[in-house]
């Protein structure tokens, strides 16, 4: 199995970086602890330089939420220092009062109203002023009315969680995610001597961002934010990986992964569980040939995680699909289908085994 999966996985990927989805890039598919592949390709920071291997850095926009906030969340909640029915007002008394409501469930769950986003950049503030502003905004819609992807929630439940905590989000994603995983390479603002695989050209100055995190509003925040900003290797987003494949492992108990990937929002046009996507709705990036059940995360720069939990199936793509430009959307329909072919092989094996045990 293991070498069909390699054969096929080192192939598409391949084929990926030639037809324009991405410059480089590193993926791993697995069940649990196991790797049934894993594969590379292109060169970082840009083409012509240092051949992508496991350790090469990606940065992993939208997916932070999930490595950093919902982790260190997920955690307080188990061990009751958090609970999803505090409210944005226990945090900040002086929050508007159509906000002071809304609760650690909502904001995981991006129920929370808040508009997905807007940059904090140009409103002529400084990073410590970024909640205030945040709150300042009127809300999209009703809380906890409807599922509506939120970067600006996700900045705030951060910042709830450094302020329970009296750290800042990348002291606590090193000491509560990442240090206990072992994920030794992954974490915010990368050392100058990383290898990390180029993002988009800044306009202002004609070169690529290296290093430095792509998303507008995660720079603006000096590269720490609830939205954005992780930096990860595939060697460690293996680890991270087959953590949830394992429905927490050594680090979570089950009981809290399955409350973690439980549907809060049936009915809607996104199914959200606890920070993550879950499948089943048109349109989500898993494929409609994966199970309903799988749960995971995407990240603008063309990173993505799927778990499948009943077999512990995972696949893990880390791409740069903005290198040059944001204006390339070639990756969404390969990744689908990269996905639908996976999970394909994979039951076909199991389907095989049977049959030869029988």
């Amino acid at each position: 199995m293991t070498q069909d999966f390699q054969s096929f996985l080192a192939s598409e990927m391949t084929r990926g970086r030639e037809t324009g989805c991405y410059a480089c890039a590193a993926a791993a598919v697995g069940v649990r602890d196991r790797v049934l592949a894993r594969t590379f390709t292109g060169e970082a920071p840009q083409p012509g330089e240092h051949p992508v291997d496991e350790s090469t850095r990606f940065d992993m926009a939208s997916l932070s939420k999930v490595l950093g906030p919902t982790m260190i969340g997920l955690r307080a909640l188990e061990e009751g220092t958090l609970s999803l029915t505090e409210t944005v007002g226990d945090f900040f008394p002086d929050a508007p009062a159509d906000k002071r409501g809304i609760t650690v469930q909502m904001l995981m769950t991006h129920t929370g109203g808040f508009n997905p986003s807007f940059r904090l950049d140009r409103m002529g503030i400084t990073p410590d002023q970024a909640v205030a502003a945040i709150l300042a905004r009127p809300l999209d819609d009703v809380p906890g009315k409807r599922p509506m992807y939120s970067c600006m929630g996700y900045i705030l439940f951060a910042k709830m969680l450094e302020k329970r905590f009296g750290k800042p989000l990348n002291i606590l994603a090193k000491e509560r995610v990442f240090d206990p995983l072992g994920m030794t390479e992954t974490g915010y603002c990368p050392p100058r001597d990383a290898i990390c695989a180029a993002t988009e050209v800044d306009p202002d100055t004609g070169k690529p961002w290296i290093g430095v995190v792509h998303d507008e509003n995660a720079r603006f925040l000096k590269g720490i934010s609830g939205n954005a900003g992780v930096f990860m290797p595939l060697k460690d987003g293996i680890r991270f990986a087959a953590m949830l494949g394992s429905m927490g492992g050594d680090y979570l108990k089950r009981e809290t992964m399955k409350a973690a990937i439980r549907n809060y929002t049936p009915g809607q046009d996104a199914h959200r569980g606890l920070g993550f996507q879950l499948a089943g709705t048109e349109g989500c990036f898993f494929s409609a040939a994966v199970p309903e059940n799988c749960f995971g995360h995407t990240g603008f720069t063309g990173t993505s995680l799927m778990v499948e939990p009943e077999s512990g199936f995972w696949a893990l793509l880390l791409t740069n699909r903005v290198y040059p430009t944001r204006q390339s959307d070639g990756l969404f329909p390969f990744r689908r289908n990269l996905h639908a072919a996976l999970w394909a092989m994979y039951t076909q094996f199991t389907v095989d085994k049977q049959r030869d045990l029988v």
